[in-house]
């Protein structure tokens, strides 16, 4: 079974048919620049170009980089236009794709829902944590393989910061700093969340997954495991599609 993909970050939009039998894009993703400003409907018009790529007619799940609230409205907005805030993203997303069926969710729960179906978390139990590093931080929670939707925990405060202002992706490329010096803060924050929520599993993702060997083993004093997303940046794009799928 396929069903369309698309995940909306604060740097990029991206998405491609997903076979859910096994998790994985069946053609190559297509990526379009989240525009700045990033308001609704210039965002929309950006999902409408990714869509319309690949010529796709059949339901679609959309990841939004927020809270989202009965998988329609949104509530917050801390790297996108802040007149996302309340907007039906459903009905405009929908209106803008010619009436397509759509389904919206937070872009890190859409990732969790992947790494615990087909990768690192799979078949795990008890409390794991996905946070996906990039241009803010996003957090999946899961209790014995529930999801707990829109936990945004990278806006607990770190240093008087959010912590996403101080240990994103984003964070490393303005401040310019070394791996080593990010994983200081990637640490700190880490075992502030650890303090939070005693986890079992941290799993890793966003685009920075991918070389997790440049910072993984630099992050010490983490009593729990701390493993890298296996489906990276992909698994936005593959989430999304499960949760269409199931709203379908």
């Amino acid at each position: 079974m396929q069903i369309f993909g698309v995940d909306i970050g604060g740097s990029g939009i991206k998405g491609a048919p997903v076979d859910l039998d096994r998790g994985e894009l069946t053609e190559e993703r297509y990526k379009v620049l989240t525009p700045h400003p990033a308001t609704p409907d210039a965002v929309a018009d950006g999902v409408k170009e990714v869509v319309g790529q690949f010529g796709w007619t059949g339901p679609v799940g959309i990841t939004f980089p927020g809270v989202v609230t009965g998988g329609a409205t949104i509530r917050t907005a801390a790297n996108v236009d802040k007149a996302w805030i309340d907007t039906d993203a459903r009905a405009l997303l929908g209106e803008r794709l010619g009436g397509l069926p759509v389904t919206v969710l937070n872009d890190a729960d859409a990732a969790g829902v992947a790494e615990m179906q087909f990768g690192a978390g799979r078949d795990r139990r008890g409390t794991v944590l996905l946070l996906t590093f990039g241009t803010g931080i996003g957090s999946a929670l899961f209790a014995d393989g529930e999801l707990v939707s829109n936990t945004e925990l990278g806006h607990l405060e770190l240093n008087g910061h959010d912590a996403e202002k101080r240990a994103s992706t984003k964070a490393k490329e303005d401040h310019e700093l070394t791996w080593e010096q990010w994983a200081h803060r990637v640490q700190k924050y880490l075992a502030h969340v650890e303090m939070l929520f005693s986890p079992e599993l941290f799993i890793i993702g966003g685009g920075v997954s991918r070389k997790a060997d440049k910072f993984l083993p630099l992050i010490e004093g983490i009593k729990a495991e701390i493993v890298p997303a296996q489906l990276q940046n992909n698994a936005g794009i593959v989430g999304a599609a499960m949760r269409a799928a199931k709203s379908a």
